[in-house]
């Protein structure tokens, strides 16, 4: 229901560390109508223009904190709430080239009351500036 405002449209942008391109970040908000804990975000992934991003190289932002995805599996004291808009940042050494580029990201989430694991997917074609 929720999967398809989970990519803020026009927020794909360089992502840069130290003056130098380090891959792509963008704007993703929870595809569940409650906010859950860290630790409830089973997994994000993210692949550009059907190349995968090695979860290890997937960062979420959200307030400030900056998590890696095996960090926020003991994240108990902060949340992604409903509506908020985190930071989803893909790494890639020299990242991407400017222009459109397919992007798909997909959040597993564990919700106490539900027999299964959900998993949302959301798929949007944006641009990244020169």
């Amino acid at each position: 229901m929720m999967d398809n405002k989970m990519i803020v449209e026009d927020s794909l942008a360089k992502y840069e560390e130290d003056g130098a391109v380090k891959g792509v970040s963008f704007l993703g908000r929870l595809p569940y109508y409650r906010g859950l804990g860290l630790s409830m975000i089973e997994d994000i992934a993210v692949a550009i223009d059907g190349e995968a991003i090695a979860r290890e190289d997937i960062r979420f932002h959200v307030r400030g904190a900056t998590y890696t995805l095996k960090q926020m599996e003991t994240v108990y004291d902060d949340r992604w709430n409903f509506g908020e808009k985190a930071t989803i940042i893909a790494l890639k050494d020299g990242g991407f080239g400017p222009g459109p580029h397919k992007l798909e990201f997909t959040v597993r989430m564990r919700v106490s009351y539900l027999p299964f694991v959900p998993t949302t997917k959301d798929t949007k074609e944006l641009a990244l500036a020169a």
